[in-house]
């Protein structure tokens, strides 16, 4: 009889679980540079967190043995240490899970692209309930306006739709984008229902087909503009 799999973090990821605090904690999706954080952290009200060194480099890790959903989980532990208004998080929990689901709908697909999902999904899901990491209160995707949508995406498709208060846009006119069109954003941010389980937003994302995307994507994308997030 062939033994279930133990996901490998289990004897090896020394995360402990979060505590939240009172900061407004948002993942940032898409491309953001090192001087996009920078300037994003000089800003009022305003940090980023990042992730150690020593623990982004994988000291006292064996090759290999790093799971995808860790960075995301370390940078979330930074965010829940925050004490401003709003704390940018370059990395997310869900990435592997969210390149996974992209590489079923947007490219060959197949048996393997879904066993891929389906495997990035399991992890995910196994230490979230675990406690090893919490959704953030927003995603903000960094998208680059297209007449012809984004192609399949995770956070524009299925968490978008099942929450479309939690993830906000902002679409791109300058490449690479500028600390005011994020900022902009931060501040019309709106209220709604905290995520469902995390095992109903991977149901969600299976039963999504990518063709509703340009729906869920029909809203107003934010129009970015300068800003600054005041005292």
């Amino acid at each position: 009889m062939a033994r279930a799999r133990v996901p490998r973090w289990k004897h090896e990821s020394k995360i402990k679980p979060m505590r939240r605090e009172s900061s407004t904690v948002v993942v940032l999706v898409g491309e953001a540079d090192d001087g996009l954080l920078a300037d994003l952290g000089r800003s009022p009200n305003v940090s980023v967190a990042r992730v150690p060194a020593a623990e982004k480099d994988g000291r006292g890790q064996h090759d290999g043995a790093r799971p995808g959903w860790e960075i995301g989980a370390l940078a979330m532990r930074e965010a829940a240490r925050g004490r401003s208004t709003y704390v940018i998080v370059p990395h997310d929990p869900l990435a592997e899970v969210a390149d996974t689901w992209r590489a079923m709908w947007g490219g060959p697909g197949g048996p393997a692209a879904a066993a891929g999902f389906e495997e990035r999904a399991a992890d995910a899901l196994d230490a979230w309930r675990h406690n090893r990491f919490e959704l953030p209160d927003y995603y903000l995707v960094l998208a680059q306006a297209q007449p012809d949508g984004t192609g399949p995406d995770l956070y524009l498709g299925p968490l978008r739709a099942v929450r479309p208060r939690r993830v906000a846009v902002a679409a791109l006119t300058d490449t690479p984008a500028q600390p005011g069109q994020v900022i902009n954003v931060l501040r019309s941010l709106e209220h709604g229902p905290w995520w469902p389980p995390l095992d109903e937003l991977l149901d969600a994302a299976r039963r999504f087909y990518p063709g509703a995307l340009a729906d869920t994507s029909s809203a107003p994308l934010s129009e970015a503009t300068e800003g600054t997030l005041g005292g």
